[in-house]
This record gives C-alpha cells, structure tokens and sequence, in this order.
C-alpha cells in the first residue's frame, strides 16, 4: 500500500491508501523539530488501531510546503518502510500538466497536486480553493495546466492577527453569526472574520471569473472547508480529500519509474 505525505504549514496528512481507496487518514500538527522516530513511533500507534503497521506499506509519496520537515519525513519513508519516496518537485517526477506560472519552481506542491487531482475529477476550467493557513485560489486550464492563482490569508491566521495587533481585542473563535451587525466585541469580530471571509471568497471568485472569460467550476477542499462550504454559493463541489487524490494519480503516473528505481535498473 501507499503512504501518502501532505505537510503544510500547518497540518501535516498521512493516509494509506489501497490502489484508488483510502484506508486511513490522519492530522498532525506541523512541527519543523519532529524526528523521524517521533513520526514513525504515533504513526505506528494509529495504523495499529485500523488493523495496519509499517509491513503493509510498500510505498510513500510526499508533498510538502514546508523545506525543513522534508529531512525526517524521507527518513520515516526509509528507515521505517524500506521505501525511497517520490517527493512533489524532484526533476524525475513527472505530474502530467503544465505549469504556466512565471516560476513554476516557486508554486506549492499541495497547489500543483490539487490542480492535478481537479482536473481528473472535474471537466472544463477550474478555479480550486484550498482553506488551509493561507487560503489559496488556483486556476485549472481545460486541459490541466496551471496558470496561476491568488493567495489570501486564512481565517484562522487573520484571527490570530486581529488579537496579536490589538490590545483590547481577544482570541476568538471562527464561527457564523445569527446577525451581520455584532452588539458586543466579540460577536462584531466574530462577524467581522466569518462574513468578511465570506465576502471575500464570493468577491475573488466573480473577479477571477471575470478575468478568464470562460465558464469555471468552484471545488472547495482543505481543513477549513467545511465550516464555509454551506455559506458560499459560488461553490459547486467540496472535496476535502482532492490533495491526497492528487497524490495518489501522480504515484500511479510514475509508478513505472518508481519500480525500476527500486530494482537498480
């Protein structure tokens, strides 16, 4: 089977995945300090309790935005899997669509996969929205290319920014309001960064729309997703496995490639 690797800044996203099924998945919190041994002894832990261990995993695939975790995650593909990962912007690793940025080596590894995963799933131009720590929109060509996109910051992140620059103001939580109009502080802020953000998604969207000139379908994914995904009419799919989708179809792309690697030819 196949271990599937998403870090982002945030969260990191293991999951085993059988052919095109996920068996398991499972959320960690990014820590650029966590060893290789430290990931293999929780990860251990967990596929112990689906029925799994290390011997079912033959394989491994990584994404990451995150340049200093990459040493240790390689390290539990190797040490404890006896697997040389496929890593998302290695030379040799092929994901099948253009990249039209003006440096294609400075887009995200997550962003490229869901352009993948996106195009696979879904016809026509795309525009993929991943709610994660920043919130990224990305546009998806007919044919699978990518051509660019825009970064905004995420919820969470512009809440945490809202407390740390304002003296009176406190931590709050990412929740809907029953009204726009907030009568006490935390209701306004809560208002301000769930409608506000709401607002924002809607007002990008139509722009970027505009902008390309043809008919786009929206897909929502990431692990804030979900608490906007109901809000937001401009939407057309959520699916908050598209990245682990993606790396699943580039594993199976170079799956030749993997294979003659392993044997020494």
């Amino acid at each position: 089977m196949l271990l599937a690797i998403d870090a982002g800044n945030t969260n990191i996203v293991f999951a085993v995945c059988n052919g095109d099924t996920i068996r398991a998945e499972w959320r960690a919190t990014t820590k650029a300090s966590r060893t290789a041994d430290e990931y293999a002894e929780w990860l251990a832990g967990l596929l112990k309790l689906q029925g799994m261990s290390f011997t079912d995993i033959d394989q491994a695939i990584i994404a990451s935005v995150v340049p200093a975790a990459m040493h240790d995650l390689k390290k539990l593909c190797t040490h404890y899997l006896h697997c040389d990962p496929l890593v998302i912007g290695a030379p040799e690793v092929d994901l099948g669509i253009g990249n039209k940025a003006d440096r294609p080596e400075a887009v995200g590894a997550d962003r490229l996969i869901n352009a993948v995963a996106a195009h696979e799933r879904y016809p026509g131009a795309l525009i993929v929205i991943d709610f994660g720590t920043a919130t990224t929109f990305d546009v998806v060509a007919e044919n699978g290319d990518y051509e660019g996109g825009v970064i905004a910051p995420g919820v969470n992140l512009s809440a945490e920014a809202l407390h740390q620059a304002a003296a009176m103001l406190p931590r709050v939580t990412v929740q809907p309001t029953q009204s726009v109009i907030g009568r006490d502080t935390i209701p306004a802020m809560q208002s301000g960064l769930y409608w506000g953000y709401v607002a924002l998604i809607e007002g990008l969207v139509a722009r970027i729309k505009a902008e390309y000139g043809k008919p786009m379908t929206v897909i929502a994914t990431g692990g804030l997703a979900g608490q906007f995904n109901q809000q937001i009419a401009v939407i057309d799919h959520a699916d908050p496995d598209l990245t682990v989708r993606g790396l699943i179809l580039v594993h199976q792309r170079n799956a030749g490639a993997v294979a003659l690697r392993s044997t020494g030819t």
